[in-house]
């Protein structure tokens, strides 16, 4: 028997878990007795904010909530709606919120409506003080967990949430038996396949042991190997925030917030490969006295290929913090991204007609990423109106025109605003966008709540063909990726960008504290995906490549130079690589 349980938690205090996180739904599966915390213990399903007519928002949180089937695959969950840290909501009085789903990941919020007689017992049940647990035998609960209710569901759908909701672990390596091979060169194209436990499958180098190997002498011989993993133990930079990787003519770039001086210079590191940027000199690029209107708080630079130009798009003020802005600076032709001298000064970035985004002084602009979809440039960024209402920081989201990388080429559409608990715990923000493209799918990622340890990183998707300025067309995940539960000793995970090897490999660059009170440092983690193409942000090293399972051997055929070709010069049918 399968039986899927929500709960809420009770709160822990401000750091460890907040009232705006535990009153959300979570989900345990029960499985022939043994039961499985998912998704770290951490909330799947939050109630949206209410809106003022200003903008403004009104957090909201639920509790009590009741899974039950509605026919066609779909269940409902009933919940009560409450305010954020879980007070009575008087809007919501004697009324319940509904929300559907097919799967328990997706989830469609319906409005509030009546009670359900189901619910009502329950609800009797519930005020009763009977205890869920002693009633169903559940021996043994997640930390802090209330149980409401349990569904029955199928071995497919339960199959499913673990393989959504559980972090997934490398599992077993396949590597072919035997290989035929004319040269080293050859070898080193062939890949080993690491299984993980929810069934997806990735590729990874293999360093072999070759000191007794003549590639120029055919015949077989054993050989052993080790699958190769680049290991970057975190913090690989300190004092680092909102770090990003580029690829510029052959060599990577690191860049990233510098929290040592407040925020006043920004420094880039080079490398060969993304490993050697750990320990690679700092660079100065830009200070904040070297130009006008360049007073400070230089924030979340982002390296990007715009035009054919390298460019980093970042976010600067004059002095003070109310005019803190959007900006660009483009490398200017042959320059060396290392000097400073080869950039150009930083340009404000504005909208078609070169009037400002917003007004300074009033509302402030930062975090801008830039990405290329279906032929077209685009850019997100954080805007917050400060005056003459705080409204919190929203997404907004625009062309851009790639000839004049400081211009928009659209209107700004509002792309999201911080509705969900996780999104505005300590304070109202959605910040830190960067895209990431996957076949048919655009991902962006991007950061939300305060920076302290409520910092989490939320999903938005959207598929080829759909209108991207449409905010509709973008579909928002219901709770965040990466959490300051998702790896432990990490806190206030957030502000992330990609990069690609030049194996193939996505890695995630973010920030995180080491502790509660430590600072924000820098981290690097491969990126894995999971069954449906969505990146996963929290899988460890271990989870990567299990240390047990590095060891790779196989018979390794060298062929000769009659046997790799034929007689046309053409590689043979039979000799081809397995």
């Amino acid at each position: 028997m399968k039986r899927l349980w929500s709960y809420t938690r009770e709160p822990i205090d401000e750091v460890y878990y907040d009232p705006r996180l535990a009153y959300s739904m979570h989900l345990m599966l029960e499985e022939d007795g043994q039961v499985t915390v998912l998704n770290h213990n951490s909330g799947v399903l939050f109630a949206k904010a209410t809106e003022n007519k200003d903008g403004s928002l009104n957090p909201k949180s639920i509790r009590h909530p009741y899974i039950h089937p509605v026919g066609d695959g779909m269940y409902e969950v009933l919940a009560v709606r409450t305010l954020a840290d879980g007070e009575p909501d008087a809007e919501s009085e004697g009324l319940v919120l509904s929300f559907l789903t097919k799967d328990f990941i997706s989830y469609t919020e319906q409005g509030l409506r009546e009670p359900t007689e189901e619910y009502l017992a329950l609800s009797a049940l519930w005020e009763s003080g009977e205890s869920l647990e002693e009633a169903y035998s559940i021996k043994e609960l997640p930390e802090g967990a209330h149980l409401w209710n349990c569904v029955e569901i199928s071995e497919e759908l339960a199959q499913y949430l673990k393989q959504k909701l559980l972090t997934p672990r490398h599992v077993k390596t396949v590597f072919p038996e035997k290989v035929l091979i004319g040269s080293r060169e050859e070898l080193g194209k062939i890949k080993a396949k690491k299984v993980f436990s929810d069934g997806t499958v990735s590729t990874a180098n293999v360093d072999w042991n070759l000191e007794e190997v003549d590639f120029s002498v055919p015949g077989e011989k054993k050989i052993e190997g080790t699958i190769h993993q680049d290991l970057f133990p975190f913090p690989v930079a300190r004092n680092h925030a909102d770090p990003c990787i580029g690829k510029w003519n052959g060599k990577y770039y690191f860049i990233a917030t510098y929290d040592g001086d407040h925020e006043h210079t920004m420094y880039i590191r080079e490398g060969d490969s993304i490993p050697e940027l750990v320990n690679a000199k700092e660079n100065l690029i830009l200070d904040s006295t070297t130009y006008e209107g360049i007073g400070g708080l230089l924030w979340a630079p982002e390296f990007h290929i715009i035009g054919g130009r390298l460019c980093i798009l970042h976010a600067a003020t004059p002095g003070p913090f109310f005019e803190e802005e959007s900006r660009i600076m483009i490398l200017k032709d042959g320059g060396n991204p290392i000097v400073k001298e080869d950039w150009e000064a930083p340009r404000r970035v504005v909208r078609a007609d070169g009037s400002d985004i917003c007004e300074a002084g009033k509302e402030i602009t930062l975090d801008m990423t830039h990405f290329v979809w279906e032929g077209e440039d685009y850019v997100i960024w954080s805007q917050r109106q400060f005056l003459p209402k705080d409204l919190g920081a929203w997404l907004y989201l625009a062309k851009l025109n790639p000839e004049e990388p400081w211009k928009l080429a659209s209107d700004p559409i509002l792309l999201t605003k911080p509705e969900y608990g996780w999104e505005n715990n300590h304070t109202f923000v959605v910040e830190g966008p960067f895209a990431l493209i996957r076949g048919d799918k655009l991902y962006v990622t991007y950061s939300a709540a305060a920076v302290d340890t409520s910092y989490v990183v939320g999903l938005l998707t959207l598929s080829k063909g759909q209108n991207i300025l449409d905010a509709s067309s973008w579909k928002k995940s219901n709770y965040p990726l990466l959490t300051s539960r998702s790896v432990p000793g990490e806190y206030g995970t957030g502000h992330n960008a990609y990069v690609e090897d030049e194996n193939g490999d996505i890695w995630n660059t973010y920030h995180a504290r080491p502790g509660v009170d430590a600072p924000r440092c820098s981290g690097i983690r491969q990126v894995h995906f999971d069954v449906d193409g969505q990146p996963i942000l929290d899988m460890t090293e271990e989870c990567i490549l299990n240390p047990s399972l590095r060891h790779v051997e196989t018979i390794l055929e060298v062929l000769s130079i009659d046997d790799q070709f034929d007689g046309n010069g053409r590689e043979s049918e039979e000799n081809k690589l397995i």
